[in-house]
């Protein structure tokens, strides 16, 4: 399944996923800065424990420079 996901990385709130009116945009909210792909790493891993799968089950299709990415996740 493909979800769109907007980043707020180096968040005070985080980390948190929260879901959008549709069920396919998440916005999560991370505490590394986004250096050296701390934030894509941690958001990787976030996602696997939010949708319970493995870590190589998340893949960044698009956007892995910015805050709007496409994530996929197999099961």
């Amino acid at each position: 399944m493909i979800y769109t996901v907007t980043v707020k990385p180096h968040s005070k709130k985080g980390p948190l996923v929260l879901a959008t009116s549709s069920n396919n945009e998440l916005t999560v909210y991370l505490r590394e800065k986004p250096v050296d792909g701390e934030a894509n790493q941690a958001l990787i891993k976030l996602l696997a424990e939010h949708f319970g799968v493995a870590k190589t089950c998340i893949h960044i299709k698009t956007g892995a420079r910015g805050r709007q990415k496409l994530i996929e996740v197999n099961n």
